[in-house]
């Protein structure tokens, strides 16, 4: 039986191809296809949405606002990632006007890849550390390449200029060091950063073989944990990374080895979550009543 995972192609997705690499999808009689979402969290979901792939891993929060928002064409299965996610907060590096986040509150053109994707809910954690509700205006650039050019100012003509983005540290690091964009700050998530997410329909239709393909990646997860060395090598030959950042990265990642073994930690990644989203303004105009049933129907609970 085969399954269809969309996963963003950044270093997070190592565990997912060492488990490919060295077959435990195979021994799972499983057949995967894996399909590379660089344009961020908000595509996977439309991906799921429209039953294209079974399965996606992607940014806590951007898959609990819209299920809180009313999505229930999709759930979440479990944590992939335990640690918070670092999001280095970047403008053009030309940008001598923008030096620090303070700047921002009198540039404040957000890039985001998509509303309600990470990078849009994350602006306003930012707002709120800066002293304010929300940032006012949003420049849709749908990926991190159209991102760096926005800040540039250097885009074709239907990429939008902005002042600044968020992306995640290490993907990141990369164009600081040729000088494409600059670093003016960084903010951590409040929560895990990532979790597997279903759609609604391949849940109930393949359960087994999802089953089969989480216990695979905790295979390919402990695979990693016991051989960074080859982890690291694979990030520098596969991915935008350096093996010095790779392996910088490494030291600071933890991924959950027991996804499916034991209930997921509904504090952290749905309350704790749902609580930053409300205070800065995501979930505003949503009923507590009515996201607490949204989330209690399509977040797992229980073992997978």
């Amino acid at each position: 039986m085969s399954l269809k995972v969309a996963y963003i192609p950044e270093h997070f997705s190592t565990p997912l191809f060492l488990a490919e690499k060295h077959e435990f999808y195979k021994e799972a009689n499983l057949s995967i296809e894996f399909i590379p979402v660089p344009e961020g969290s908000g595509r996977l979901i439309k991906l799921l949405n429209s039953k294209e792939v079974d399965l996606a891993i992607g940014l806590t929060e951007a898959f609990i606002a819209d299920i809180s928002k009313g999505n229930n064409q999709l759930k979440i299965l479990d944590t992939y990632v335990n640690s918070p996610l670092l999001w280095s907060i970047s403008t053009g590096f030309n940008r001598d006007e923008i030096s620090n986040t303070e700047d921002l509150k009198k540039f404040g053109k957000v890039g985001i890849s998509r509303i309600g994707s990470g990078s849009y809910v994350m602006s306003f954690v930012l707002a709120h550390q800066l002293g304010f509700q929300k940032f006012e205006e949003f420049k849709i650039c749908s990926n991190f390449k159209n991102l760096r050019n926005s800040v540039n100012h250097s885009g074709s003509d239907d990429i939008e200029n902005s002042d600044f983005f968020m992306w995640e540290y290490f993907t990141s690091k990369k164009y600081y060091d040729n000088n494409e964009i600059k670093k003016i700050g960084e903010i951590y998530t409040p929560w895990p950063s990532w979790v597997i997410v279903g759609s609604s329909t391949s849940i109930e239709t393949k359960s087994k073989e999802i089953s089969n393909f989480i216990k695979a990646v905790n295979k390919g997860i402990n695979y990693f944990n016991n051989h960074l060395d080859e982890a690291i090598e694979y990030i520098g030959n596969n991915l935008d990374y350096s093996i010095e950042d790779a392996k910088n990265w490494t030291k600071t990642v933890e991924f959950n080895s027991e996804i499916g073994e034991k209930p997921l930690d509904w504090d952290k990644i749905v309350t704790k979550t749902t609580n930053v989203l409300k205070d800065a303004g995501v979930l505003k105009d949503e009923d507590d009543k009515i996201i607490n049933e949204r989330l209690e129907s399509n977040v797992y609970k229980t073992n997978i």
